[in-house]
């Protein structure tokens, strides 16, 4: 069945995404751009224009586990114990509890992302330590455009990396967080994502 844009579909798919940001240190606007920097990435890694745009609305539900993580933890401005670590890691299970297994369609694919965009190319990722094409394509292709935009945003806890600085972490993890053949697809997007990240800039909000 062709999948079609809808406003009101795109609305209710960000709605877990943004209770979770209200939650948390980031904002709305971060869901927004990781989002459409997904879907750029899906259409160049050779999604179909259907499956891109299914993308785009299952990314915002990447964070929803961590609706289940204490706000002691979930806010703190400072660095993480090694306990609260391993107790913000469980945000990717709780996520895909949340959503729940799905056999097709957009919430299939929005469980595989919130389960599997932490995990890394070479395995040390969490939370069941996948490496390489075993780790689902949509949850590589989110760990990409949610790390970048993290990245190049400001926090209460840090300041925003400039763009040269965040590809260059880019290029320096290629193969090892981050799957070595989308990263270049990435950066070859890096016009169009810069125009995104313009478009929903905090400071135009």
């Amino acid at each position: 069945m062709q999948f079609h844009y809808d406003p009101l579909l795109t609305l209710l798919s960000m709605l877990p995404g943004l209770a979770a940001e209200y939650k948390d240190n980031e904002t709305g606007l971060h869901v927004i751009r990781m989002s459409r920097y997904t879907q750029l990435l899906a259409r160049a890694a050779g999604f179909s224009d259907a499956d891109a745009e299914r993308i785009l609305h299952a990314a915002p539900m990447h964070d929803v586990g961590k609706i289940g993580i204490p706000d002691a933890i979930l806010r703190k401005p400072g660095k993480l114990d090694a306990d609260e670590w391993q107790v913000m890691q469980t945000h990717a299970a709780i996520g895909g509890r949340i959503i729940g297994q799905h056999s097709s369609g957009l919430l299939k694919m929005a469980h595989d992302i919130a389960v599997s965009h932490h995990e890394k190319w070479d395995g040390s990722g969490y939370p069941a330590g996948l490496a390489g094409t075993d780790i689902p394509l949509e949850g590589r292709i989110v760990a990409i455009a949610d790390v970048f935009d993290a990245l190049t945003s400001e926090r209460p806890y840090k300041k925003a990396w400039p763009v040269e600085q965040a590809v260059q972490l880019l290029r320096d993890e290629a193969g090892k967080h981050f799957d070595p053949e989308l990263v270049p697809l990435f950066i070859e997007l890096l016009p169009q994502v810069l125009q995104i990240k313009e478009q929903w800039a905090e400071e135009r909000a």
